[in-house]
């Protein structure tokens, strides 16, 4: 009965270096949640809380694609892998069919005398003369585009402009990205808060005023926050200690990090079909618009030259000017669409995601480190004060349970 009065006595003591390292696990999950949650503000500013990187979506978004855009991509190499006549074989049928129905749309409306007087057997001959053009067309319009691909495709703002527009996407990268940093620094918060709780304990049995415990918290939330991120991130380069190798545990990653992270922004941001879309109905389509009116004009004089006898009626300049700028406005709404037989050749030929995770998996270490330690440096701080805060209260509650 002694005995078990003195466990009951010195329990208090003894549970100081558990509840320490259950501070150390709370403070570091509570400091990662509000990292990335919530996505949208909750509260009435000043007083609510957003998430740390939904908060910041246009800088964490550069950040998240800086790396990408600087280091990983080549978009004009990228394009050159493109066959132009394999495109326009793959885009042939349906270009036939939306050339057909254009010209249609314009007989309709530029020279409705044609519709009425023109025999059906010329018709038929300007379609298939339009057809014969159209594989000549299409490969010098995709070789221009492929000429022409850095104005035309502006890879960071397109994905800016995608992870703006969905904050849990730009979570989504860096939650997958360093998901196993992410479960160190919440298991480490257990194991540095319990040894640093073995010295509180020692500590209060000699020296127990009512604020040791709750500095103490201070100290672990404090702590626990900085070790972790710092065993991440360093060293940088490694450092060999007898048989031992030391170095951040982000860079012993660095292959599996570029398969996801490769993985993530090529099936969900640099997709086929985002990077065409992003050049035919991008922010600033004045040079796709330029490319295709140079093939659209050459073709449609050419057609009026072949067939100027039919065509004579109500035919000068201005006529043909505007049949020009109706085929151009055409072409490029329906060109979204009538692009798409192309998305799984060119996907396999411009292998966006296995040259984005080779080149990644080649990249320095400190090359490497920029891409995931900006996200902590933003508001490592904030985080580790946050930390702080929530360790003291724990400690001054731990205090009023066992000892008040």
């Amino acid at each position: 009965m002694e005995y078990f009065d003195n466990f009951i006595e010195y329990l208090p003591y003894i549970a100081i270096p558990f509840i320490s390292g259950f501070v150390g696990w709370g403070t570091n999950v509570l400091a990662l949640k509000m990292t990335f949650y919530p996505i949208d503000y909750i509260g009435i500013r000043p007083f609510g809380w957003q998430g740390i990187v939904p908060s910041k979506a246009k800088k964490m978004a550069t950040i998240s694609v800086d790396l990408m855009a600087d280091k990983l991509i080549n978009i004009k190499e990228l394009f050159d892998r493109l066959d132009s006549s394999k495109i326009s074989e793959l885009m042939e049928p349906g270009m036939n069919r939306l050339t057909k129905k254009i010209v249609n749309e314009i007989i309709e409306s530029q020279v409705p005398l044609l519709k009425r007087t023109i025999p059906n057997k010329y018709k038929q001959k300007i379609y298939a003369k339009i057809n014969e053009e159209i594989p000549d067309i299409i490969s010098r319009l995709m070789t221009d585009i492929k000429e022409e691909i850095r104005e035309l495709l502006d890879l960071k703002a397109l994905a800016v402009s995608v992870l703006i527009n969905d904050k849990k996407l730009i979570n989504k990268i860096f939650l997958e990205v360093g998901s196993k940093e992410f479960k160190f620094i919440e298991k480490s918060g257990f194991y540095f808060g319990f040894l640093f709780g073995i010295i509180q304990m020692i500590i209060f049995v000699y020296y127990n005023p009512w604020w040791v415990l709750p500095v103490a918290g201070i100290l672990v939330g404090y702590a626990t926050n900085f070790l972790a991120m710092k065993m991440i991130f360093r060293p940088v380069n490694p450092i060999k200690f007898f048989r031992f190798t030391i170095q951040g545990l982000f860079f012993k990653r660095q292959k599996e990090v570029a398969r996801v992270y490769s993985k993530i922004i090529t099936e969900e941001i640099l997709n086929i079909e985002n990077l065409f879309d992003f050049i035919i109905r991008g922010p600033d389509t004045r040079q796709i618009t330029k490319i295709l009116h140079k093939h659209i004009s050459f073709l449609v004089d050419k057609i009026a030259e072949s067939y100027k006898m039919i065509l004579s009626t109500d035919m000068g300049k201005a006529k043909l000017d505007i049949i020009k700028n109706i085929s151009v406005y055409r072409i490029k709404e329906e060109l979204p669409v009538e692009i798409s037989p192309i998305y799984e050749y060119s996907e396999k030929a411009i292998r966006l995601c296995e040259t984005m995770r080779s080149k990644m998996s080649a990249l320095s270490s400190s090359e490497f480190e920029n891409f995931l330690h900006p996200v902590f440096e933003e508001d490592e701080l904030k985080l580790i004060i946050i930390g702080a805060i929530l360790g003291g209260l724990a400690g001054l509650a731990q205090y009023f349970i066992f000892f008040y």
